[in-house]
């Protein structure tokens, strides 16, 4: 299992790495929730995770739940085709709001 990580990059938006798996994710909900408070673009990047599971999802919802109680919107790119997979499987796709750039 790889460790997750999320961080905030010069372009404003967040990037998340690792396993986002029943195990890891805990600990990225509110350290996520407090890099989107000092966002600027509230984008996460999961270009770098490495393996979802439906507790990955979770966490996405949560974040856009989040970012709809402080009256933004959070949007994702790079998202891992497994993530997409469960969240088809799940009629959650279109939940997932993607990035335009």
């Amino acid at each position: 299992m790889v460790e997750p990580d999320i961080s905030l990059q010069p372009d404003g938006s967040l990037r998340v790495s690792g396993d986002l798996v029943f195990g890891t994710v805990a600990v990225l909900l509110n350290r996520g929730i407090g890099l989107l408070d000092r966002s600027d673009r509230h984008i996460i990047d999961l270009s770098d995770v490495e393996h979802c599971d439906s507790a990955g999802l979770a966490l996405l919802l949560e974040w856009l739940d989040y970012g709809r109680s402080k009256s933004f919107e959070v949007s994702f790119r790079g998202l891992p085709p497994g993530l997409l997979r469960i969240a088809g499987l799940s009629n959650a796709t279109g939940l997932l709001s993607v990035a335009a750039d």
